[in-house]
């Protein structure tokens, strides 16, 4: 079938929206009809050429949510009409990550998705000039996407779309880094660095978790206004100084849980800095630049403090992304407030330009 989608055919250049081929889902696969899909940091993270991992011919996008359509042979979790998120990361429940209960970061296709192409080893994307690459195993910037059973998660069919495409990343990497990931206990203190979308979530996550004190730290005056409506019980500008304020609001101590969601290296030094001796846990949700590394005093880790990652915060994308969108439902979880722009698919270079110029939190391309 013919599809509109948006191409990346060059690092650095504007994304080309054009008419592609997509081939109908084999084995294992299911065709969705997106309905809302978020312009994510990291579709230009991508785009720029600063992903080690990044390649291009490709049809970028992950955040997606919309419609099953057709699905290929032995696929039986989900049937044409349910309404499903996509996952960047997968579910597959057998691998021998999935079965450890000790991550997220299952590998039964994780292979294949970093060389842009589904399970078999083949792309669904095409054109004149020859095969496009998946990205991600999504491809969602684009009105159809063919994607693997177990990177889609079933939803409630009464969410908004618009809403819950969110959760295919962004929001669900800050929320789930709080609720599942970093488990913030009541009664504590949490610091959060960095107040886009990553951020918001984890200061969502946190006040779900009762946290007693949320204290936000960005350059950005009106993201700071933001994450008050989100839990933030003290804002903070970020630079030089961030840490001491951090300390100065935690009587000297430091946070009980710091949560950074900036993508510098600088920001997550801060971060760790931050977190409280004795028993502060630093999660680190950015994605630093191609060759950057970063530095820790060891003093702070002798004297107690914790870091780990949380890519996707950590969550289990088939079981915890539905218990996401029932939260939201039952109005636990202000995913709308994070939608600031909406957009076409031809306006899709514009969501890049309303992110770098730090404009609203989330832009998402509505489809037809």
């Amino acid at each position: 079938m013919q599809i509109r989608a948006a191409v990346l055919e060059a690092f650095g250049q504007p994304l080309v929206v054009q008419d592609v081929e997509l081939a109908p889902p084999r084995a294992g696969e299911v065709l969705v009809k997106l309905k809302s899909c978020g312009v994510c940091h990291t579709d230009l993270y991508t785009a720029s050429g600063a992903d080690p991992s990044g390649y291009c011919d490709c049809v970028l996008g992950h955040e997606g949510a919309g419609i099953v359509e057709e699905v290929g042979e032995g696929v039986t979790s989900v049937k044409p009409g349910d309404h499903v998120v996509t996952l960047f990361s997968p579910e597959c429940g057998e691998c021998i990550h999935c079965k450890s209960g000790k991550t997220n970061i299952c590998l039964a296709i994780r292979e294949q998705q970093g060389k842009g192409v589904l399970p078999d080893g083949t792309s669904r994307l095409s054109r004149a000039k020859g095969e496009l690459r998946h990205f991600m195993g999504t491809s969602t910037f684009a009105e159809y996407t063919v994607m693997p059973e177990i990177a889609l998660a079933k939803v409630n069919p009464e969410a908004d779309f618009d809403a819950i495409c969110l959760l295919a990343c962004g929001a669900t990497t800050g929320i789930a880094a709080a609720l599942w990931k970093a488990e913030v206990e009541a009664g504590s203190s949490v610091a959060v660095f960095g107040a886009g979308m990553v951020g918001l979530g984890a200061v969502a996550g946190a006040k779900l978790r009762g946290a007693e004190k949320i204290i936000v730290v960005d350059t950005s005056a009106d993201r700071l206004e933001l994450a008050k409506q989100f839990g933030a019980t003290h804002t903070l500008l970020g630079g030089d100084g961030a840490v001491q304020q951090v300390l100065d609001e935690t009587d000297g101590f430091g946070a009980d849980y710091t949560f950074e969601a900036t993508g510098i290296v600088g920001v997550m030094g801060q971060a760790v800095e931050a977190a409280r001796m004795g028993w502060g846990l630093c999660t680190v949700l950015g994605v630093a630049g191609k060759g950057e590394q970063l530095a820790i005093t060891p003093r702070f880790l002798i004297t107690g403090r914790r870091v780990q990652g949380g890519s996707f915060g950590g969550a289990k994308g088939r079981t915890h992304v539905p218990q996401l969108v029932d939260m939201y439902m039952q109005g636990k979880l202000d995913l709308d407030g994070f939608v600031s722009h909406r957009i076409t698919l031809d306006e899709v270079n514009k969501g890049f330009d309303l992110m770098h110029d730090q404009d609203g939190i989330r832009s998402v391309i509505q489809f037809a």
